[in-house]
């Protein structure tokens, strides 16, 4: 797998790297956003490891450099990073398609399984959205949203759904087992009235 990385952060950027290469991906880096649309198109690299805010504003120069990226390299997977839980930003990666995308806090990064874990389902296509990212959004519920009902282990479901895990695998991480899970993430889909699934779940969040 090709993997191009954009991160003013030295420390961060070459953490990413030493991870990356270790893991047997090919990987180049880039401080700038304005690199990263040049360093996409020379190399087409499946993904890109994006930080949301890059200079020289530190607003979101980065994932609107990946998402240019994306329109010149179509399919380029995304996988955005943020020091910060900006769930409008992560709508905007959610609803520009084309491609796997995601949208992490760098925490994530400081946990290698979670976050190579994430990356892989990226590149292939999937879509990870970050679980706080997922709690804020459940912490506000619009007048009459359906998700003021949910109780907290079904919380618990919606967030690791989002991030694009499969209801064995929630089973297995919640320590319930996949029956319980199934159980939870129907009820989740009756309460919310939206289909089983991770992208279901995605779609209703987005909208």
């Amino acid at each position: 797998m090709r993997i191009v990385i954009a991160e003013d952060d030295a420390l961060l950027r070459e953490g990413l790297v030493l991870l990356l290469r270790s893991e047997g991906f090919e990987v180049a880096a880039v401080d700038h956003a304005a690199d990263l649309v040049t360093s996409v198109e020379a190399a087409e690299p499946d993904l890109a490891v994006v930080d949301v805010r890059m200079p020289p504003t530190f607003t979101d120069e980065g994932l609107r450099a990946a998402l240019e990226a994306r329109r010149r390299v179509p399919g380029l997977a995304i996988l955005a990073l943020s020091a910060f839980i900006e769930d409008g930003y992560a709508g905007d990666l959610l609803a520009a398609g084309g491609g796997g995308a995601g949208y992490l806090l760098k925490e994530r990064v400081g946990k290698p399984g979670e976050f190579l874990d994430a990356l892989r389902r990226v590149a292939a296509g999937g879509t990870v959205l970050d679980r706080d990212v997922v709690a804020v959004q459940l912490a506000r519920p619009r007048p009459g949203d359906p998700v003021a009902t949910l109780t907290a282990r079904e919380r618990e479901v919606v967030a690791l759904l989002a991030e694009g895990h499969s209801v064995p695998t929630i089973g297995r991480l919640l320590g319930i087992g996949t029956a319980a899970a199934r159980q939870h993430a129907g009820d989740v889909s009756a309460k919310l009235r939206v289909p089983d699934g991770a992208q279901a779940m995605l779609s209703y969040l987005r909208a």
